[in-house]
């Protein structure tokens, strides 16, 4: 099932949070996204409803299997993208800002040809 762009972006910065930190919570997700915590909560909600995350007992928020396996491929589309464009003299913030749109979007056929060509260069 392709999440919703919204739901993706919602599970990569859970995954980005919790390679920087032991626990990861909504106030977490929320500080780093710029949104509220009524959004972030119904955000959570959808994705624990889909198996993407579970809350844990002391409130943190944990990557399911899945959940981790599909905010790795979200991470990874970005990285490739984001060096993608930063080749082509993009500077780094735009670069960020542009990959992250894109990323939602872009076709694994297309992306693996970008990865390819990047790896080769």
């Amino acid at each position: 099932m392709r999440l919703q762009e919204s739901s993706e972006m919602y599970l990569e910065t859970i995954y980005v949070l919790s390679k920087k930190n032991a626990v990861v919570r909504s106030i977490d997700v929320a500080d780093y996204m710029g949104y509220s915590k009524p959004s972030i909560s119904r955000a959570v909600s959808l994705l624990k409803k889909n198996g993407y995350v579970v809350m844990n007992e002391d409130s943190s928020l944990s990557l399911t299997e899945i959940g981790k396996k599909t905010a790795e491929k979200i991470y990874e589309r970005h990285n490739v993208l984001m060096q993608f464009l930063k080749g082509l003299g993009i500077d780094e913030q735009t670069a960020d800002e542009d990959a992250c749109k894109m990323e939602h979007v872009i076709s694994d056929k297309t992306l693996a040809a970008i990865k390819k060509f990047v790896t080769e260069k």
